[in-house]
């Protein structure tokens, strides 16, 4: 597959099962020193699985790793971190209070007779934040940086152990489009120095601006390996779901109705949203772009009741509804797909019904008293089905479950409770084509059910391709509207910088 010179890791033939699924069957992958190799597939492809092989969290059953001209038997984490491998989950794994340099020097303070180098520590991490042209105060905690500035000193600490090969799992999922390209400069920067990538992400577009090879699975399945400048965008989504995806985004003939919900003068005190108002109307998708951190976020959560408004109001169908909680949202028909699912969206150790019914108990109640199990099975069932949930049960705890399958039982979860608004706050983050797709299809029922749907993403394409009318943010206010026939990627562009 390539020569022990310019070779860093190979791995042959990887088999992997867990109880009912087989998920890696003879993968193969090589990694030259110095590239920038793209993982892609579909979720449930096996990309998770074989990359938690490579950390040391699984065990493989079968197959060989060749780590750096000799063969491996990573043990654990820490084992697989001193190979030379570091791994930077989707899922942050860092502590919120502590420090930034804390964070980065976690588990390994530099110590002198046993004492911490607290000063020394600090330094290390500013200096090695500013070489890579990042703007953070390690001094600062943790919890007072946003989501975007946590993925990027997650990447500092990865760095920061002068691992040989750095696997990055959708590291872009929370940043914005200027830190995605400090991100893709870092990776330059590493590439320069000898250090491989492996760079895991569903936004085909960065596989051509940073990466030199993929590798594409499907089902668990080693596809092949290409170079990235010999593949077409259609060969690529093609070699990943085995089929021709003609039209990304699928069409639908829109009748927009009443306004449904209005949102007057919304405030959260000015920290990050100031007095926004618009209007929602039914068998509309309503777009919201904008930059990270432009308010967004923060504007759904507080008509959702997640957060406290300071001031503003809310009308459905005219009348003022008074909403400090979820439960009051819920009550009034609104339902939230939240950005962070494993978070906020999922009881993660519990099964896929629990999940699909834990905001409509009221449909699976005989006589309001006694839980109807047939029911809660049912209706989970019929989830799984009208959403292609890929589930061997409903049974099943949905921690086992891929990002795009989980992402399905939380909308599963606000399908079945008849909300008429529906939020979806970055519904396709981290899901793969195919995925995406469909739930782009079920935005398409949900507007033919004269339902309002609501979508928050940071991803330009999407919205301009599923929406019927777009509000830009910025900076905590709303900086314009535009409407179908005059979308456009440069005046969304514009307005997202307060242009």
């Amino acid at each position: 597959m390539g020569t022990a010179t310019e070779t860093i890791l190979e791995l042959r033939k990887i088999n992997k099962a867990f109880p009912g699924v087989k998920a890696l069957t003879d993968v193969e992958l090589m990694l030259k020193k110095g590239e920038v190799l793209a993982l892609v597939g579909e979720n449930g492809a096996g990309k998770s699985t074989l990359m938690k092989i490579l950390s040391g969290a699984y065990k493989k059953d079968s197959g060989s790793i060749i780590f750096d001209g000799k063969e491996v038997e990573i043990q654990s984490p820490i084992h697989s971190e001193e190979l030379g491998i570091a791994i930077i989950y989707q899922e942050l794994n860092l502590i919120q209070r502590i420090t930034v340099a804390e964070n980065v020097y976690l588990g390994r303070y530099p110590e002198h007779n046993g004492v911490i180098q607290w000063k020394q520590m600090y330094e290390d991490s500013q200096k090695l934040i500013n070489e890579l042209g990042i703007n953070i105060d390690v001094h600062k905690m943790l919890r007072e940086m946003s989501l975007a500035e946590q993925q990027l000193i997650e990447i500092v600490k990865a760095v920061s152990t002068n691992a040989k090969v750095v696997i990055m799992d959708e590291p872009t999922s929370s940043l914005s489009q200027s830190e995605t390209e400090l991100l893709f400069d870092i990776i330059r920067k590493l590439k320069e120095k000898g250090t491989s990538i492996i760079f895991i992400t569903h936004r085909l577009d960065e596989i051509y601006a940073v990466c030199d090879r993929m590798t594409i699975l499907r089902d668990g399945c080693y596809i092949g390996s290409r170079d990235v400048k010999d593949v077409t965008k259609n060969e690529m989504i093609e070699m990943m779901i085995g089929r021709k995806l003609t039209n990304q985004y699928p069409s639908r003939e829109s009748v927009i109705g009443e306004t449904v919900l209005e949102v007057k003068n919304i405030s959260d005190g000015g920290k990050r949203v100031k007095n926004v108002s618009f209007q929602a109307h039914s068998g509309e998708v309503l777009g919201f772009a904008g930059l990270v951190g432009a308010g967004r976020t923060e504007t759904m959560r507080m008509i959702f009741g997640a957060d406290k408004k300071i001031s503003g109001e809310i009308f459905i169908r005219g009348k003022a509804v008074d909403i400090r909680s979820p439960r009051d949202a819920i009550r009034n028909g609104i339902g939230f797909v939240t950005e962070n699912r494993k978070e906020e969206g999922l009881f993660l150790r519990s099964s896929i019904k629990v999940n699909t019914v834990m905001v409509a108990l009221k449909k699976i109640l005989k006589a309001g008293l006694y839980f109807d199990f047939k029911k809660e099975k049912a209706y989970a069932e019929e989830y799984v089905k009208k959403l292609h949930t890929a589930t061997s049960s409903v049974n099943k705890r949905v921690m086992f479950l891929s990002g795009g399958n989980q992402q399905k039982v939380v909308l599963a979860k606000w399908l079945l409770s008849d909300a008429d608004i529906i939020i979806l706050d970055e519904p396709t983050r981290g899901i793969d084509v195919g995925a995406k797709r469909e739930i782009y299809e079920i935005i398409n029922e949900l507007v033919a059910e004269k339902k309002v749907v609501i979508v928050v993403s940071s991803d330009m394409e999407e919205v301009i391709g599923i929406c019927d009318r777009i509000i830009v943010m910025h900076e905590g206010v709303i900086s314009g509207e535009v409407l179908k026939e005059s979308f456009s990627q440069s005046t969304i562009g514009q307005l997202s910088v307060g242009g």
